[in-house]
């Protein structure tokens, strides 16, 4: 029978130290990068608003969920790859890939964005998982 050793108290500082990495990472890679290319790839076809608060909220939601995401796959990883690189490789890619990844394929293939679109910004979110995955690494060794 496998020990349960998840606390949730860990957890949670882990994840929220680590989601002020990707809250920084996502506005950064969002405005200098994804929304110049989805405003040049909407021009003429719709209308894109300003954003306002409804949107940083959403967008801050979005965020923790990333990074809670990041970290307890990581945590799930450790026991079976150990803590190091092999752990923090497999959980920013299952993170990326599984919400990023998937987001791109989706908005693509319904003709929301293009494969440039896709081949450029999944690429950057994956190295802002990996520094993720880095950081849960590094506050898991200190507070786990």
């Amino acid at each position: 029978m496998m020990e349960n050793n998840f606390k949730l108290k860990t957890f949670l500082v882990v994840m929220l130290l680590t989601s002020i990495w990707i809250h920084i990472a996502e506005i950064a890679r969002a405005m200098l990068v994804a929304f110049p290319m989805m405003e040049a790839f909407y021009a003429g076809r719709i209308e894109i608003g300003q954003m306002g608060i409804s949107n940083a909220i959403i967008w801050g939601i979005w965020d923790t969920i990333l990074a809670a995401t990041l970290v307890f796959i990581y945590w799930l990883c450790m026991p079976a790859f150990g803590k190091g690189r092999k752990s923090i490789v497999i959980a920013a890619t299952v993170t990326c890939m599984a919400t990023l990844g998937v987001f791109w394929i989706g908005s693509v293939n319904s003709g929301l964005g293009t494969w440039e679109m896709a081949f450029t910004l999944v690429p950057i979110a994956w190295a802002e998982m990996l520094v993720g995955a880095f950081i849960a690494a590094t506050l898991y060794d200190k507070v786990g």
